[in-house]
């Protein structure tokens, strides 16, 4: 693994959001929730590979993603686009920065109408 991204996804629920992606997810993917500790795990194999680690904040929903610099984009766009779908009502926005500041990619509700 050697590129990684960071995204703070401002919420109110942000123990939800995080149970949510890891129960969609987990038909195709290993993954893990724990509400009590608020942490969660996907694990992406096949053509992308790579970990997203979530941890709930004070109205925050904290995703790390460590992956193959080829499979960056396209991790960050399958969570992003997920969580963004996911909280459509709460008008969620994933905005991705990766390692050394710069900025990835940024999903939010507008990005999905079309």
């Amino acid at each position: 693994m050697t590129a990684s991204s960071t995204a703070r996804v401002k919420t109110d629920r942000p123990g939800r959001y995080g149970k949510q992606l890891a129960s969609h997810f987990s038909t195709k993917l290993q993954t893990s929730w724990d509400a009590e500790s608020g942490r969660g795990h996907l694990t992406f194999a096949g053509e992308a590979i790579g970990e997203v680690d979530m941890v709930v904040g004070d109205r925050v929903l904290l995703l790390h993603l460590e992956c193959d610099e080829d499979a960056l984009d396209r991790l960050e766009r399958v969570v992003g686009v997920h969580l963004v779908r996911f909280g459509t009502r709460d008008g969620l926005e994933v905005a991705w920065r990766r390692r050394g500041g710069d900025e990835g990619t940024r999903w939010t509700a507008a990005d999905l109408e079309g």
